[in-house]
């Protein structure tokens, strides 16, 4: 997945547009502010030199040149006049440094005049002389007029605007960042919740433990997380409703092949009690019963468990000898069958496994060996072998069968594709194979050529399961 960077998360994005935004509205204010400054600049230069004027029309005869050269100093202004009665008169001058550049009158300005005048000041870095015309204050006149120079009020507005700068950027910053965190506990970490649900229940949608529990404060992020829940929820019953149908489909398949088996036998039987009279026959009724009723078993444990999987196998001691005997005598192979069993299984051998599992094992190991070799029309040898070592018990099946082809060796041990003759589905092997591996064990091809096929079962000797 590729690397996002911060800047391309909500998080980042929502903390660039915060500050942006802040700052825009600090602009807002930024505007209106300074022209206001400079207004409140301008009264102030024409406050105190109206307080110069009145200073000088007090005293009745012509005052020092220094004290008025001190008066408009103090006023910052060169000249003021001042009209009262509506005469027009110059009550302090001094030499203007150059021509009058631009006059303002206070009085007139509207809000749009004075954000354009400030500006304007701002932009020009020389030092104009300028008119700056108003109403005096305590109704000492009709009007109040100075000239002043520009380099001092720009000065003083630069300064101004630079602190508004400087307050503006420290308000942003706290702003967004608390704004950053405010949507960081409302917003972001409830979706990355989300989102980890989502993650978390991709890896496994089966699990019903892993689908989302709505908790979210924040109406519309509840209402995703339920509608999430509700999806989560059909989306899991559906896999776990298909996955049911297929178990029960290969449950189905598993049924109908060993039950087929199991009932081949019982016919085998069958027969040999309906069409002889050897004394024989009685002690053949036991065995006849035994198949029949583990076909029952199978058929009511499947139906019970009611899915493909094979429940866990019951371990107990069992003589394998014995086990063998079973399996070879359930076949029913006839004197004139052409195939001879050869068993090199130890007496006293003690093995622990489930004797029901294992004889479905064996039963389709050796049936698959007799069919081998009744397929070529000729004698054959079915051998049984075991033993065991320090780690596991082992037993061969093997057969002088013609070996099986190579495509079945290519998929010995899946169902439906490891198929070692016509017509047939596979199925034996495959759920050999699962029953062995249910027992912690193996159940490997050892060699399959034109002398014959050689199986293998290890059965460990170590397990976790408790003995029964």
């Amino acid at each position: 997945m590729r690397r996002q960077g911060f800047l391309n998360t909500l998080s980042g994005r929502f903390l660039i547009l915060t500050v942006i935004f802040v700052m825009l509205a600090e602009i807002l204010i930024f505007v209106p502010s300074i022209a206001r400054y400079r207004a409140d600049y301008l009264l102030t230069r024409l406050k105190q030199a109206q307080i110069a004027a009145l200073t000088q029309l007090a005293t009745e005869d012509m005052i020092m040149p220094e004290l008025e050269a001190e008066l408009l100093a103090n006023a910052e202004v060169y000249n003021v006049v001042l009209r009262r009665d509506e005469v027009r008169q110059l009550v302090l001058s001094s030499p203007l440094p150059g021509e009058i550049h631009d006059s303002f009158d206070l009085r007139m300005a509207g809000p749009w005049e004075l954000i354009r005048d400030a500006f304007a000041v701002l932009a020009d870095p020389e030092n104009r002389i300028i008119r700056v015309i108003g109403a005096p204050v305590q109704d000492a006149g009709t009007l109040i007029e100075v000239t002043m120079q520009t380099k001092a009020l720009r000065d003083a507005m630069v300064d101004y605007g630079l602190r508004i700068l400087l307050l503006s950027a420290l308000i942003s910053v706290v702003t967004a960042l608390l704004l950053f965190l405010a949507v960081q506990r409302l917003l972001v970490l409830p979706i990355r919740r989300v989102v980890r649900h989502m993650q978390t229940y991709a890896e496994a949608p089966e699990d019903a433990r892993r689908v989302i529990e709505p908790n979210a404060d924040v109406t519309e992020l509840r209402v995703a997380e339920e509608a999430l829940q509700s999806m989560q929820m059909q989306l899991t019953g559906a896999l776990r409703q298909k996955e049911r149908l297929a178990q029960l489909g290969s449950a189905v398949a598993k049924i109908s092949h060993d039950l087929r088996n199991i009932l081949t036998t019982a016919q085998l039987f069958a027969d040999r009690i309906e069409g002889s009279a050897d004394p024989a026959v009685a002690r053949s009724v036991p065995k006849l019963v035994g198949s029949i009723s583990r076909a029952v078993s199978l058929c009511e444990s499947t139906l019970a468990f009611g899915k493909a999987e094979e429940p866990p196998p019951q371990l107990r001691r069992l003589n394998l000898s014995q086990l063998t005997a079973e399996v070879t005598e359930g076949e029913g192979l006839g004197p004139d069958s052409g195939i001879t069993f050869l068993i090199d299984v130890p007496p006293g051998l003690t093995i622990r496994a489930d004797g029901e599992q294992l004889h479905r094992v064996l039963s389709n190991l050796v049936r698959n060996a007799r069919q081998a070799i009744e397929a070529t029309g000729q004698p054959g040898t079915i051998e049984i072998s075991a033993g065991e070592d320090e780690a596991n018990w082992w037993i061969r099946i093997g057969d002088t069968g013609p070996g099986l082809p190579p495509k079945a060796r290519e998929h010995l041990f899946s169902a439906f594709q490891g198929g070692a003759r016509k017509g047939g589905t596979g199925l034996g092997l495959a759920i050999a194979a699962e029953l062995v591996r249910g027992h912690g064990g193996r159940l490997d091809l050892v060699r399959s050529d034109t002398d014959g096929t050689e199986f293998i079962i290890l059965l460990p000797k170590e397990t976790t399961s408790p003995e029964t």
